[in-house]
């Protein structure tokens, strides 16, 4: 096991390289203002529009009982149109869940407002929505806010910036992605085609299918059918590798839409083209992951866990799960300190996913019933841990190494934190990131609402 670790680490497959800029796909248009809906007067509500027609659609929902209005309309409007849509709305301040059939109405009150300034159907329009739960939307606030916006929204990488700014919440950055690939055309000729992707999260982020909000754009060619396949494997792999405090939304959503504005041939399953899209995708949900756990509530570090030489991937992505979600680990990174016993605590507890999970993940469904929640395999006398790239237990030479604690703490007060395991059971591999524990995570959230 190497002690020199790399971030981008060979626990994870080679994916594109992804920059850190909003760039609209085409037959997109993008926009965000401020509607009065948060007292602060910043930006809350946002809209993403298909400039050309009705785009393929998939999603991936909270599984909370207390799913929110707008998860319970989208996921409605998704079945009944057979996964199309025409406009992705997102209001920001208000989470309107908890709100019960009054909450409905006003959700559906949105989809209306939203599509008459359109002139599109209520069932094209797709909802996302983020804040205090419990209280009721301001639907005159809302109304005037999109109004406002419809004539102001742009095909343009600002557009979609200020899309992505009017998600926001308590994050502390707007975090966008986007990458690109060539793709054959009909006419032979490769075409190039965009994936980009906005996010908002930073709170009630833990690993049940989707953990936040984001919208993933491209212009690519895809049924809804290929794109629910696409987009449940990526979250598995990225945003269920996602923790910051242990709790799951009411209003985690994640879609992914194509406009099929690029020139490139249909992308067909279990092709190369599916498999550099599904790729594409893939990146663009790790990187929008990577910036969510950095900008956790409170923290000042990004905590990554990579984990090599497990029975398999499933329980690879299991034990880096369980690292980056334990409070004492998290605490441990905020203190950087390298308490490797935390590690192995942890690694120790870890169960696997849902069925759900390990089922978008690859496994049959057969095997994902069977293994659901079931402890990974780990056996202490091959497990190894490195701390910053600092070799701190080797199971196989008697446990507990010899290490410089001082320089250990000195390389750990850095953006990120990486922490290696390596089970010694097999070639599964996986990731997880978080972020360390904080004082300030406590202060933000003991006044959250007042």
């Amino acid at each position: 096991m190497t002690t020199e670790l790399d971030v981008r680490s060979p626990a994870h497959p080679a994916l594109p390289e992804v920059e850190r800029r909003a760039r609209i796909p085409a037959g997109f248009l993008a926009g965000g203002r401020a509607a009065g809906i948060k007292a602060s007067g910043r930006p809350d509500v946002a809209l993403i529009v298909a400039s050309d027609g009705p785009m393929a659609a998939a999603a991936v929902f909270t599984p909370n009982t207390f799913a929110a209005a707008p998860v319970r309309l989208s996921r409605a409007n998704l079945v009944a149109s057979s996964g199309w849509a025409r406009a992705v709305v997102s209001t920001s301040g208000c989470a309107n869940a908890a709100t019960g059939p009054a909450g409905d109405a006003d959700q559906a009150r949105v989809g209306e407002l939203v599509a008459g300034a359109l002139g599109i159907r209520e069932g094209e329009v797709l909802h996302l929505s983020t804040g205090v739960i419990g209280t009721r939307l301001p639907l005159e606030k809302v109304a005037a806010g999109v109004g406002a916006l419809v004539p102001e929204l742009a095909a343009t990488g600002s557009g979609l910036e200020a899309a992505a700014v009017a998600l926001r919440t308590t994050d502390s950055t707007t975090k966008v992605a986007t990458t690109t690939m060539a793709l054959p055309g009909t006419d032979g000729a490769l075409h190039e085609v965009h994936v980009s992707g906005i996010a908002k999260g930073v709170g009630m982020i833990h690993p049940r299918m989707a953990t936040m909000l984001s919208v993933l754009l491209t212009d690519a060619t895809a049924s809804p059918e290929l794109l629910a396949t696409i987009l449940r494997r990526a979250a598995a792999r990225t945003w269920n590798q996602l923790s910051v405090d242990g709790d799951t939304s009411t209003n985690d959503t994640v879609f992914l839409l194509a406009s099929g504005a690029s020139p490139a041939a249909p992308v067909v399953a279990d092709t190369a083209a599916w498999a550099a899209l599904a790729r594409a995708v893939e990146a663009v949900a790790r990187d929008l992951a990577r910036q969510q756990a950095a900008d956790g509530e409170g923290a000042t570090c990004l905590l990554t866990c990579q984990v090599t030489g497990a029975a398999d991937d499933a329980d690879a992505r299991a034990v880096a799960r369980a690292v980056v979600a334990s409070s004492l680990v998290k605490a441990a990174a905020h203190g950087k300190d390298p308490n490797w016993g935390r590690i192995a605590g942890a690694a120790g507890n870890a169960r696997l996913a849902d069925a759900a999970v390990l089922e978008a993940a690859g496994l049959t469904s057969a095997d994902a019933a069977a293994r659901a929640g079931a402890p990974a395999a780990l056996d202490p006398d091959r497990l190894q841990i490195a701390i910053a790239g600092h070799l701190v237990f080797d199971g196989a030479a008697g446990g507990p190494q010899s290490f410089d604690r001082a320089a250990v703490r000195a390389d750990l007060d850095a953006p990120e934190i990486v922490i290696r395991l390596d089970l010694g059971l097999g070639a599964g591999s996986g990731e997880a990131f978080g972020c360390d524990l904080s004082e300030a995570y406590v202060r933000e959230n003991s006044e959250y609402t007042t």
